[in-house]
């Protein structure tokens, strides 16, 4: 450890979602009332856990549970992890939870009535490579209403958890599929107000990852924050 470790370039304004959406009934009830305050990245900021395939073990397929084969169209996501400056983050952990192909999670808390699928638990770990590359097999999901108004369906999406190497690079984000109609009428993936920034959010259909008679194939790249090149000034906010 370094006691002046390297910080993290702040986000551009626009490409990251704003604390309260109106449109996003959720936010009324969350969203930080008062004035943020900026914490200069020290070393808690920049440092994190070492998660490991021997501490958390790979589940790299998500079509097969319970002695059984999950139903609906068997898809393939691979994609990199990178810093803002490019380079690959090795053995990066990544939780990926998502609807089955009705639209319904298997958890307690999902009251909609489609069916849940006995085969399909929708959960998967997988860890990326010494290029940053990470792949894992699972199902299309579903779209599904959630509630925001009367007539709210969520994008057909995938969860992403991500530990990086330092804290400040924790990122909770979500993977959608190109095409869907639901996009422009969904608040959540609007609520960044930067359209190019928005795109980032959408994989990408690619040919070179589709398992031929198995599944079609998506890329989705993800960049999480990197080293700032600029040093900071002494008591100054970063």
């Amino acid at each position: 450890m370094t006691e002046s470790p390297d910080g993290y370039r702040r986000p551009r304004p626009g490409t990251q979602p704003e604390y309260d959406v109106p449109d996003y009934g959720s936010t009324r009830l969350r969203h930080p009332v008062r004035p943020l305050l900026r914490v200069p990245h020290g070393p808690t900021e920049t440092t994190a856990p070492a998660m490991s395939p021997a501490l958390y073990a790979p589940m790299p397929d998500m079509t097969r549970h319970a002695g059984g084969e999950a139903v609906g169209e068997r898809i393939i996501v691979a994609g990199r992890v990178l810093d803002e400056d490019g380079r690959p983050l090795r053995g990066t952990m990544l939780e990926i939870w998502q609807a089955n192909a009705a639209g319904r999670y298997a958890h307690p808390g999902d009251t909609h009535d489609a069916p849940l699928d006995p085969h399909f638990s929708g959960q998967a770990r997988v860890f990326t490579d010494e290029e940053g590359w990470y792949r894992y097999t699972t199902i299309r999901p579903g779209a599904y209403p959630w509630g925001n108004h009367h007539n709210a369906w969520r994008p057909v999406h995938i969860h992403y958890s991500l530990f990086g190497a330092g804290f400040a690079q924790r990122l909770i984000t979500q993977m959608y599929f190109p095409g869907d109609p639901l996009l422009p009428l969904d608040p959540i993936f609007n609520a960044t107000p930067d359209a190019a920034a928005r795109e980032r959010l959408v994989a990408r259909f690619d040919l070179g990852i589709t398992q031929p008679n198995r599944a079609l194939g998506y890329r989705f790249d993800i960049v999480l924050r990197g080293r700032a090149a600029t040093p900071f000034e002494e008591d100054h906010p970063e």
